[in-house]
């Protein structure tokens, strides 16, 4: 199927690896041109090598995704360049740790979660859509999480809490700028298999793929793979969906 994306302006933040890098490849081999956002920088050089080794035409923009004037500086310089800003893959985050019960969790460990994950999202989302509605198109796509939609699991409140507000703020924007041709969706991935799973042990990850219907972890291609459809035009009266991708876990809990 050719999603028409050739020529498409792509941002991506937290794009240097795992679920962002594989975000990145499914955009470009499709024609578009992909901007990573990331804070680490080592990461994000190997990551724009190995894209532009593939043939995929790829910038980089260097940032804390969470710092206001460094969200609003990437969108203009992307225009500046580009003249256009069509996807914002929302993908930016951080790992679960510190986990505790919400009567242990320092109230900074909560903050924290929230900022890099929810206001995150938000602010990257707010500069998008001025571009997007000049050029009457655009798609913005938000990463939750399984821990949201399988009804939480003790010890990772400020995770949970922050995958279930980025679903509210889709649902909340696709009403508001549907009508100017911009879609919002979100994605709930369940375990991935990337570099920071792969960290787990043995025994964990055993465990993990036996607790899944399907017997095994995600791969980062398969989300790349739904993200690439829902910012085409075949997906244009997608709008405010929660898409699962946890492989029919939808009970999660790991105790």
């Amino acid at each position: 199927m050719n999603l028409g994306l050739a020529g498409r302006v792509a941002l991506i933040t937290g794009g240097a690896r795992g679920i962002g890098l594989a975000h990145a490849r499914a955009l470009g081999h499709e024609g578009a041109v992909i901007i990573l956002n990331d804070v680490d920088e080592q990461a994000a050089e190997a990551a724009v090598g190995g894209l532009r080794a593939d043939g995929i035409q790829v910038g980089f923009r260097p940032g804390d995704a969470t710092v206001p004037d460094v969200v609003e500086d990437t969108v203009a310089g992307v225009l500046s360049e580009h003249g256009r800003l069509d996807i914002l893959v929302n993908n930016a985050g951080i790992g679960v740790k510190p986990a505790a019960l919400v009567q242990e969790m320092p109230f900074d460990a909560w903050q924290r979660m929230l900022h890099v994950h929810l206001d995150s999202t938000f602010l990257w989302s707010r500069a998008a859509v001025a571009p997007m509605r000049e050029n009457g198109f655009g798609r913005i796509i938000n990463t939750s999480s399984m821990n949201f939609t399988g009804g939480g699991r003790p010890g990772v409140a400020h995770y949970s809490a922050a995958k279930a507000g980025i679903v509210g703020l889709t649902r909340t924007m696709a009403k508001e700028v549907g009508p100017l041709g911009i879609t919002v969706n979100a994605i709930a991935p369940g375990y991935v298999a990337t570099e920071l799973i792969a960290q787990f042990s043995a025994d964990m990850m055993r465990r993990l793929q036996s607790q899944n219907p399907m017997g095994r972890l995600c791969q980062p291609e398969e989300v790349a793979a739904l993200v690439a459809f829902l910012c085409s035009g075949h997906a244009g009266f997608i709008n405010g969906e929660l898409i699962c991708m946890d492989g029919g876990r939808r009970d999660f809990y790991w105790g």
